[in-house]
């Protein structure tokens, strides 16, 4: 059994597709399928259930995810040793990021880091915020750019980026949009286009919603930013999403207030507590363009640990 196997396996659970992981660990599908039967065949048990669409795991393969995890990050921590003491001329980075943030230019700043650590492998890989704090909780992600939603679990820490107000979107020639402010009850009344659960926005929403004694039912689901607005765009539902959206598309869609005390939408940057040498240096890198200017050092030492609120 090697490293590379557990790698391949934990990435075909977490995607529960073998062309989504073979794509994300950029290898063939066909070499990522071998890989998992020689694991199984050594393993004396199949690890996954598999359909023409999906794969789930069986109860062995969930026994086994939870093993593998552990390996790998003992793994990554014992690398994360040596690199510590060699400095940053080899290692790795995961980053993940919940799409569409709008407080860091993740592109330019994984381009920087790039030039100033060529050594460093970086993979970058984009889910919603409760997902990506598991990952980083788990030791699978380095650093993630997510939305605060309260829910923090142990080991994990966080630097606060940036906040801004939730507001209902919708088409401009909508009836909402033609209110100056509008109630929460009002809006449970329409037709709600929403993210997925694990995403920042749709998480903050059912809370606000939950507040009011309100249920927030999404008609329309989607797991990427811009295929909201075009449903948006043509009057099929609204959205209660980050103001900054209304900015994407300000020829057809408008930003309403919202009546009620809503959560506020803010942007960190999560770690954990014992971060690697990469993901501290990431860390530092990002935390230079903060409003306050905190880096470095001071910065990271200032970065709050909260447990789960959950």
């Amino acid at each position: 059994m090697e490293l590379r196997q557990l790698e391949h396996f934990v990435t075909v659970a977490e995607e529960r597709h073998f062309t989504h992981a073979s794509e994300l660990l950029q290898i063939s599908q066909s070499g990522l399928s071998a890989s998992i039967r020689a694991l199984e065949l050594e393993l004396g048990t199949p690890l996954f259930t598999r359909s023409t669409r999906r794969v789930e795991l069986t109860a062995a393969g969930q026994a086994f995810f939870a093993e593998a995890v552990r390996t790998l990050s003992s793994a990554a921590a014992a690398q994360n040793a040596v690199a510590a003491v060699r400095g940053l001329h080899r290692g790795n980075l995961s980053v993940g990021a919940e799409p569409c943030l709008g407080s860091i230019d993740l592109p330019h700043e994984l381009a920087r880091f790039r030039t100033s650590n060529s050594g460093v492998d970086i993979r970058l890989r984009f889910a919603g915020t409760l997902e990506l704090l598991d990952s980083v909780a788990s030791g699978r992600t380095d650093v993630a750019l997510i939305v605060e939603t309260g829910d923090f679990p142990a080991g994990v820490q966080r630097r606060t980026v940036t906040s801004q107000k939730l507001v209902v979107l919708c088409r401009h020639d909508h009836a909402l949009a033609r209110l100056g402010v509008v109630d929460l009850e009002d809006v449970s009344r329409e037709s709600i286009v929403g993210f997925q659960s694990s995403w920042g926005a749709h998480v903050l929403a059912r809370r606000a919603f939950a507040a009011a004694g309100l249920e927030y039912r999404i008609a329309m689901e989607v797991n990427e930013v811009h295929p909201l607005l075009d449903l948006l765009e043509h009057d099929l539902g609204v959205a209660v999403v980050p103001e900054s959206f209304a900015a994407k598309r300000p020829d057809t869609l408008r930003a309403v207030p919202i009546r009620q005390r809503m959560p506020s939408w803010s942007v960190a940057v999560a770690v954990a507590d014992h971060p690697s040498p990469a993901a501290t240096a990431f860390l530092q890198q990002l935390l230079e363009y903060l409003p306050d200017q905190a880096a470095s050092s001071e910065a990271i030492s200032s970065v709050e640990s909260v447990r789960s609120t959950a």
